[in-house]
């Protein structure tokens, strides 16, 4: 079973149905929200109907699958999230050597670092206790601040693609970065 214990200023719980309330709420944000399904604000409805459900089809808490909260580990302020699964799981198609990272973060902690914080700690706690070989992400190219991030991890472009979801298509940028053991 995969752990992910405190980093230096967070601190991190696999999420699960229970936590639609908190899922919703970051989703509220349009600046979170802004190169996410065209910039859509899910309605509470589609959390529990297409998000939830979703979230359901990969999570898997021995492999370390799913949406990973993250804290202020001195306030306990939930202030986003990282979602490890396979890349392709959603097209049936996992790559179980090659998990997809992402991230979402509420707008008032951009800036801090957090989300690099948290990304590569979750990586590097994946790198220990599993047999992963590669870790990597997807960005609309204009997301420069994801792309950032990307690239702070130590990732390296690979592609540009559209890439297929049971949810829609968009066209993407696709880095990746090698488990360094």
């Amino acid at each position: 079973m995969i752990k992910i214990s405190k980093s230096t200023r967070l601190t991190y719980r696999l999420m699960d149905e229970n936590d639609a309330e908190l899922l919703w709420q970051l989703d509220q944000d349009p600046l979170v929200m802004k190169y996410i399904k065209d910039g859509e604000l899910p309605s509470m409805k589609e959390t529990l109907t297409i998000n939830i459900p979703r979230m359901n089809h990969y999570r898997n808490p021995e492999a370390g699958w799913g949406i990973w909260q993250v804290n202020i580990a001195a306030t306990n302020e939930y202030i986003g999230w990282i979602i490890v699964r396979p890349m392709n799981i959603m097209l049936g198609t996992p790559e179980l050597d090659n998990m997809e990272i992402g991230w979402r973060f509420k707008s008032h902690t951009w800036g801090n670092g957090y989300a690099t914080e948290a990304a590569n700690h979750i990586c590097a706690a994946f790198a220990e206790q599993s047999d992963v070989e590669r870790f990597c992400a997807i960005a609309i190219k204009e997301n420069v601040a994801s792309v950032k991030i990307m690239k702070k991890m130590g990732m390296s472009f690979v592609k540009e693609y559209v890439h297929h979801d049971p949810l829609g298509d968009w066209p993407v940028v696709y880095y990746q970065m090698a488990i360094k053991r």
